[in-house]
């Protein structure tokens, strides 16, 4: 996908930048206060080459510099948490602080809906936390919705709240949506 618009272009990462994704997202993830930077998901967060073995690691670019990225799990894969069969699941989505404004969470999780709807999924679906306003921003305008009977927490105790895209198989919903949020 690319947004012309802001010069983001989403992709597949190469092996060569999976220490620059996982400097990101660590980045992201505890520099930002989403996560201590004691937990065991951490290591997780660091190693996109250990999920690249079962998951799809995408990137977002601006001027040839990794901006963002995402990992894409598929149902009863080792990283999809909450995905269902049917559901493909987005993990780890994360924007460099510098470069927010530009598109690219949103042009990423627009990456996952198209793949998930090219290849027949019945829904997206991912976790967040409350603290992350601005990425449940995009989830919310982009037509994903609660899911409470889903929700769970982490091994601190923290909140985690599911969100579900239903993909009609036409593409009606989503245009529906996406049409009365803007």
């Amino acid at each position: 996908m690319d947004v012309r618009d802001t010069g983001v272009v989403v992709r597949e990462a190469r092996p060569q930048e999976y220490a620059t994704v996982g400097e990101l997202t660590v980045e992201v993830y505890v520099g930002e206060g989403y996560i201590r930077a004691s937990s065991p998901y951490v290591d997780e967060l660091a190693d996109p080459a250990r999920r690249a073995a079962s998951a799809r690691i995408l990137v977002a670019t601006h001027a040839d510099r990794i901006i963002g990225s995402l990992t894409l799990a598929r149902p009863g894969s080792t990283y999809a948490e909450t995905a269902l069969p049917g559901e493909l699941e987005l993990r780890m989505l994360v924007v460099a602080k510098a470069a927010r404004g530009l598109g690219a969470g949103t042009a990423l999780v627009r990456t996952v809906i198209d793949s998930a709807r090219a290849e027949g999924f019945a829904a997206v679906a991912l976790t967040t936390m409350p603290a992350m306003v601005e990425a449940r921003r995009i989830y919310d305008r982009l037509g994903f919705l609660p899911v409470p009977s889903r929700d769970w927490q982490t091994s601190f105790g923290d909140p985690l709240h599911v969100l579900r895209l239903s993909l009609d198989p036409d593409g009606r919903e989503f245009a529906d949506r996406s049409a009365a949020i803007r």
